[in-house]
């Protein structure tokens, strides 16, 4: 996989709103930036845009806490509504401490709040709503890669990315939360470093680490740009998700 990788923004991505096709926009964009996809390219596209897309959008007056989510919402400092929500898209709270609750979610990443947020959506304060990550990323993924290929010709390998913390570290990276079309994880247990070694545990989490690097591109504020072409990665085609980066639980020595 060694060589050139480029990251290619898609610049002047409109604001996208709930029922809007995605696939489409992306089609649109790439011809606006005078690109065509070619064979083994990757577009990396913000979990946010994902969302809004597919309505996953509440409005927090609509929501009626429960008691597990009051009693969290006094020790995270948050409010209650937003807790529930928390709690409704999560399979376990692993830690809570004031402004965070650090959950699993139900599709198995553990980040903060469930990755539920207010930032870059419009804000009502009579009427405050949050977004959710979308249903199933892969899912999600998949569809985007194969309406593509309807438009373009080309199927890209899709990865769909957010931002969250890790253990031990300061700071958000961006990670892959939904791919397809390609392996997230590219094994190379069994072959040899430089020296001759034998390779026991290499296994770079490829997804992750072009979810990563389309961050840098994107930025995390007003910067307007949820999609990034990769090209140059040269990642083998594969069917399935992006199941195979959560770590067993029996495995996870974070916890």
């Amino acid at each position: 996989m060694a060589g050139t990788l480029e990251l290619i923004p898609l610049q002047g991505f409109p604001l996208v709103e709930p029922g809007d096709d995605l696939a489409q926009l992306l089609a649109d964009s790439l011809r606006e930036n005078q690109l065509a996809l070619v064979e083994g390219d990757v577009l990396v596209i913000a979990q946010k845009v994902v969302s809004k897309a597919e309505d996953r959008y509440v409005r927090l007056a609509e929501v009626e806490p429960g008691e597990r989510a009051q009693e969290l919402a006094q020790q995270a400092d948050k409010d209650p509504r937003q807790v529930q929500l928390i709690l409704d898209e999560s399979r376990d709270i692993l830690r809570v401490r004031p402004g965070v609750i650090i959950a699993e979610h139900r599709n198995g990443y553990v980040l903060a709040n469930a990755g539920i947020d207010k930032s870059n959506i419009p804000i009502d304060p009579e009427d405050p709503r949050v977004l959710l990550l979308p249903r199933d990323p892969d899912a999600s993924a998949l569809s985007l890669r194969n309406t593509l290929a309807a438009h373009c010709g080309i199927a890209p390998q899709v990865i769909i990315n957010d931002s969250l913390g890790r253990a031990w570290r300061n700071g958000t990276v961006g990670i892959a939360i939904g791919t397809a079309g390609l392996d997230p994880l590219f094994t190379q247990i069994g072959d040899s470093d430089l020296f001759g070694n034998l390779l026991e545990v290499t296994e770079p989490a490829v997804a992750d680490e072009l979810a990563a690097a389309a961050s840098l591109v994107m930025g995390q504020a007003a910067e307007a740009c949820p999609a990034v072409l990769a090209r140059g990665t040269s990642l083998p085609a594969a069917e399935g998700g992006s199941g195979r980066l959560i770590r067993e639980k029996s495995l996870d020595m974070f916890r």
